[in-house]
């Protein structure tokens, strides 16, 4: 069958191309410490047959201070040139819950333009019947893989501050309610709960559906609860989250929306939780 969506596949179009050899999938299920599993943990107990498991901690920069940042184009080559993925690959992504939305983004910010998600993730793959292997992945022969220098679409805390103040972007904070009012900790040690005055809260659950088929708003109704939301779509925007993976959710939705002119505050409230110079508020 086709599948002409230049972003998402569905599970049956991925189960009639599994043995394509210029496709890889990818597993990319990450959870955060207090879920008290590993992704990898995950993909072992049962994963899409013929998955590579890629780790988020393992394309992210260790040495940066704050967590799940941008990694180098050398170290993303060197992960992804190990799955097996060459720049000519189809590479398809899934996960179980929040994340492929990153890395999909981190494909495309290092100019790999064949690169789609598993619409509805493995909740649907599973809820649908469709086999599952279990164990480590099956060894992948190596590919070269070269990232090229990423795109211009990650700014830090002081261009987020300027569109805050100037009204130049709209800034779209895909944290949770809770997270984002205050109700809740920010669920990071040593960071402020609350939002960024002027923030928009779009939280990534209203943009996924959370029920079976567990599947991607279309972009009209995506729209919809953008505008219901309160952002303002007609400037450019700038999207934020906890720590930079559900921002990608809102690039990820824009995007298919056919609005281009986003970018992701890539330390997000990890790290403007923690500078006393930056203004907060609670609700």
């Amino acid at each position: 069958m086709t599948d002409p969506d230049p972003h998402l596949v569905s599970p049956e179009w991925l189960a009639e191309n599994l043995d394509r050899p210029d496709l890889v999938v990818v597993d990319c299920s990450w959870f955060v410490p207090e879920f008290e599993k590993t992704g990898r943990g995950e993909f072992e107990n049962g994963h899409i047959p013929g998955a590579q498991f890629l780790d988020l901690d393992a394309i992210s920069d260790a040495r940066a201070p704050n967590v799940n940042m941008l990694c180098s184009p050398e170290q993303f080559a060197a992960e992804a040139g190990a799955l097996g993925i060459a720049n000519e690959t189809e590479v398809i992504i899934y996960d179980a819950v929040y994340v492929s939305a990153r890395v999909w983004w981190m494909f495309r910010l290092f100019s790999h333009d064949r690169v789609r998600i598993l619409d509805g993730g493995l909740r649907r793959w599973t809820a649908e019947g469709r086999a599952l292997a279990s164990g480590p992945a099956l060894p992948a022969t190596p590919a070269r893989y070269d990232a090229r220098p990423p795109a211009d679409e990650v700014v830090g805390w002081a261009p987020v501050l300027d569109a805050l103040q100037s009204g130049s972007h709209s800034v779209l904070d895909a944290r949770t309610p809770g997270r984002f009012t205050g109700e809740m900790s920010s669920g990071y040690p040593g960071v402020a709960g609350g939002h960024m005055p002027g923030a928009v809260n779009v939280s990534w659950q209203d943009l996924i559906r959370q029920e079976a088929p567990f599947t991607f708003l279309a972009p009209d109704a995506a729209r919809a609860c953008f505008e219901a939301a309160g952002a303002d779509l007609s400037r450019p925007v700038i999207a934020t989250c906890g720590s930079g993976v559900t921002a990608c959710i809102i690039a990820f939705q824009l995007d298919r929306m056919g609005k281009r002119d986003w970018k992701i505050y890539d330390a997000s409230w990890h790290e403007w939780g923690q500078r006393a110079d930056l203004p907060k508020e609670s609700l």
